[in-house]
């Protein structure tokens, strides 16, 4: 479904992705994963448009995204939930769901506003608050559905459960799960390795904007010396 190869993004003369090469399939949850400044959200940046690579390929479905801006890259079916929320602060929670509302895909059965509450009972009860009113769990419940609105084909989560309580962050894991069964296809930047062991089908270990290590769950959580080279602080 989404393919990069050898995506190679700068910011002005400083040089962000040297390389960088990550596969996801159709119906899979796939990851990012590594310490921080090494790349990791510069690759969503350069997937969804907003910071433009300047080497490199990036495919979704076929279609070459190298070039597109965010919005026409949004159209083409893929779903972002940023880091650090962006949701607008001055709509109500439901204003926020409605304003981001399209299918583009012309799915059959899209996403709808109650399909969103029916994924999280809490943020329903929170309908009417303004979005600068919300927790910061209740935000980002909010931005993943935000972005399911627009009916994606793939949904990214850039920092899915940064500085939220553990009932939250259960309640995030717990909704990924779903979406999971019900097909979608998901890459997930976290720092919660055993979490994303438990959801995810395919691991990408970044370093210094390259992609040093791929594999599976089992591999991952296996090996001990690689989670503490990479991803121990």
């Amino acid at each position: 479904m989404l393919r990069i190869s050898g995506l190679k993004t700068f910011y002005g003369n400083s040089q962000a992705l040297f390389g960088m090469d990550v596969e996801i399939q159709e119906g899979q949850v796939a990851t990012l994963m590594g310490r921080n400044g090494m790349g990791k959200t510069t690759t969503v940046h350069s997937i969804m448009g907003i910071t433009p690579s300047q080497d490199g390929e990036i495919e979704f479905n076929g279609t070459p995204l190298r070039g597109m801006t965010p919005f026409a890259v949004a159209r083409l079916g893929i779903g972002l939930v940023p880091e650090g929320r962006q949701i607008f602060p001055n709509l109500t929670a439901h204003e926020n769901l409605v304003a981001t509302a399209a299918n583009w895909g012309k799915l059959k059965t899209p996403w709808t506003v109650e399909r969103v509450y029916e994924l999280f009972p809490g943020l329903a009860a929170r309908r009417t608050s303004m979005g600068n009113l919300l927790s910061g769990g209740e935000q980002q419940m909010l931005a993943v559905g935000r972005a399911l609105m627009t009916n994606p084909k793939l949904l990214i989560l850039d920092e899915a459960t940064e500085g939220l309580a553990p009932l939250i962050r259960d309640e995030i894991w717990r909704s990924l799960e779903a979406l999971k069964g019900e097909g979608l296809s998901i890459l997930v930047i976290d720092k919660n390795v055993k979490d994303l062991a438990r959801i995810a089908d395919r691991h990408h270990i970044v370093e210094k904007g390259q992609v040093v290590w791929t594999g599976d769950s089992t591999s991952l959580l296996a090996d001990q010396e690689l989670t503490q080279r990479y991803l121990g602080v």
